[in-house]
């Protein structure tokens, strides 16, 4: 790690990885947000407190509308499975959007993996059927953490990636709810392994608004450099 990739941090006491985390992730029927309809959905609660941790929340959805083949190799969910099995969305969509407030208006930490997709998503459901959206804060993505502790390391960066790097076992990926845990995993490691992470959720999150950026501006650059000219990165986070 650069000696300068987290700013010359301190470890605090009051770390976020030592409190309520909530582990977020939707499986779609896009790789766009503006168009994807979550198809499933997890909410996994992670807390020292609770005996019971982790505590699963999960959403099977019908969209209405056709899931396509390309996207159901990946989640495995059918057009067909969701017909049957699967909650409205509307009706879903709303209750998750509930449940996700509550946990953003208490100060758990959300750990949302890409953050920007899943809640990108989340947000244009909720235009669609009229319903408010939380301010989304505190964010922990474990992707922009990885990119600014370990910036230099070769490889994907995908969560079955991450999960290799710190050796956290992923039962199924793709999977809403094994990768909502498997994403609170990753976090928790990479707090234990860099503890200048260590630190109140709020904190994270405003230092990771600023690091996004600044990926978004390098990778950008690079681009440019190798003839791609008129090349932009949003830089924005966590949407």
């Amino acid at each position: 790690m650069d000696s300068d990739a987290l700013f010359d941090l301190h470890p605090t006491s009051d770390s976020w990885h030592r409190r309520r985390r909530v582990g977020f992730d939707v499986e779609t029927t896009s790789r766009f947000p503006a168009e994807a309809r979550i198809v499933s959905a997890a909410l996994v609660t992670c807390d020292p407190e609770d005996a019971a941790s982790p505590r699963v929340r999960e959403w099977l959805v019908d969209p209405g509308v056709e899931i396509p083949e390309e996207t159901v190799e990946i989640h495995g969910i059918t057009t067909d499975y969701v017909r049957e099995h699967g909650q409205e969305a509307s009706e879903a969509v709303a209750e998750l959007l509930a449940a996700l407030t509550r946990e953003f208006i208490s100060g758990a930490a959300v750990v949302v993996m890409n953050a920007p997709y899943d809640l990108a998503v989340l947000r244009a459901e909720a235009e669609r059927f009229g319903l408010e959206f939380p301010l989304p804060k505190p964010v922990i993505d474990p992707l922009v953490i990885d990119k600014q502790v370990d910036r230099y390391r070769r490889g994907k960066r995908r969560l079955n990636d991450l999960c290799g790097v710190h050796g956290v076992q992923l039962a199924e990926a793709h999977s809403a709810a094994p990768d909502a845990l498997a994403a609170v995993q990753v976090a928790d490691c990479q707090a234990e392994k860099y503890p200048e992470l260590q630190m109140p959720a709020q904190q994270l999150h405003d230092l990771q608004v600023v690091w996004k950026a600044d990926q978004a501006e390098d990778f950008q650059s690079y681009l440019r450099r190798q003839g791609k000219t008129e090349a932009v990165i949003d830089g924005s986070w966590p949407l």
